[in-house]
């Protein structure tokens, strides 16, 4: 005889979710970390909540949530709560109770966008990176710059004239069919951001990382780095220019040797050896240990005679570890947001979550179980 399936029964539950994860788990370090930087941050929050009206998401609670849809590579904020509905590890991260049911997505987005600024992403990334000065764990004299094209959540598609309204056609593009995304034929039309924008995120540039690359609509992030353990020390967000790599590393560079004091050496490749970056990095005590060009060389056997020049040349590479990890890990390979502050937030706060990884493994491999 064929029995009748029947119905989960309710149940009481008489364990905390404290208690569901295991000690060991690699999300307890990181959580430390990350709530040390919260308590921190709290007299910041007060300030950005008014004190009577509706009670929102607490920001404690945001920002974790936002940490691990960074660490997890959730590609949305509605995947995110539906996580966060039957995921009791993620209900223990967040600090969620067992019986409270997860937020709605359009309820967190709005929240979201209140709490996740440049400036509290920028304040976030130096308690993380503050936590790192006290475990001992950076470099103080020798570093390495780069920096890499972020691609915006534009197609090129949006990419038309400026002097053309967003109700016409597309001018002297010629197209076929309407609707959200009409076949488009750019053939023949010169393009360039001096004479086209894109209407979907105007401040995106139309750029591209090297000879031979596709050209994309995108913004520039640059980084500094240690070299001892590859950790994010500075980071900004810049329109994708041709001379954007080059100046804001000067500004990150600026901001360095006003935290550390002595001689600084920076890493670089080939593209920041210019006579501009050279002279200005000396002009701040910094020896810039750029990658050597065959023409027009900019640094000479002063430089490169150094011993140190090899080294710094061998481990400038450790720059990239972090854009790689940004990008297929922490949802920067395409750009969900628009505009270039939300980007910068977004960004900063990526670097920051790169931070709590590398952080978390030094802290397993300088205090092993």
């Amino acid at each position: 005889m064929r029995g009748d399936e029947e119905g989960q029964e309710g149940f009481i539950v008489f364990e905390s979710l404290e208690d569901r994860v295991p000690p060991d788990h690699r999300l307890r370090s990181i959580r430390r970390l990350v709530d040390e930087a919260l308590r921190e941050m709290s007299p910041l929050f007060d300030s950005l909540y008014a004190e009577k009206g509706r009670v929102s998401i607490p920001p404690e609670c945001l920002l974790r949530a936002l940490v691990l849809q960074t660490l997890y590579g959730i590609p949305s904020e509605r995947k995110l709560c539906e996580h966060l509905e039957y995921n009791l590890l993620f209900r223990w991260f967040v600090g969620l109770r067992f019986s409270q049911g997860a937020w709605h997505p359009t309820s967190f987005t709005k929240n979201r966008d209140r709490i996740l600024t440049a400036e509290v992403a920028g304040i976030f990334f130096e308690k993380i990176r503050g936590e790192a000065e006290a475990k001992k764990v950076l470099s103080r004299e020798h570093f390495s710059v780069d920096g890499t094209l972020i691609e915006a959540a534009a197609s090129l598609k949006s990419f038309r004239p400026k002097d053309e309204g967003e109700d016409q056609d597309g001018g002297d593009t010629p197209t076929r069919g309407k609707g959200r995304n009409p076949e488009v034929d750019f053939h023949g039309e010169r393009r360039s951001n001096t004479t086209h924008a894109s209407l979907t995120d105007p401040e995106a540039r139309l750029a591209r990382k090297g000879r031979g690359k596709e050209s994309r609509l995108a913004y520039a992030g640059h980084i500094v780095v240690e070299n001892r353990n590859g950790l994010i020390v500075d980071c900004t967000l810049t329109k994708a220019t041709g001379t954007a790599e080059e100046e804001a590393a000067l500004t990150l560079l600026t901001r360095e040797r006003g935290r550390c004091k002595g001689r600084l050496t920076v890493g670089a490749d080939k593209g920041y050896n210019t006579k501009n970056f050279v002279k200005k990095t000396r002009s701040l005590r910094i020896t810039p240990h750029v990658a050597e060009k065959k023409k027009h060389n900019a640094i000479d056997q002063r430089t490169t005679g150094w011993e140190g020049y090899a080294t710094s040349q061998r481990r400038r590479k450790i720059v990239e570890e972090p854009f790689g990890w940004m990008k297929v890990t922490g949802g920067l390979r395409k750009l969900r947001h628009r505009g270039e502050e939300k980007v910068r937030a977004v960004f900063t706060f990526t670097c920051a979550c790169f931070n709590l990884v590398r952080l978390k493994n030094l802290e397993a491999k300088l205090c092993p179980a």
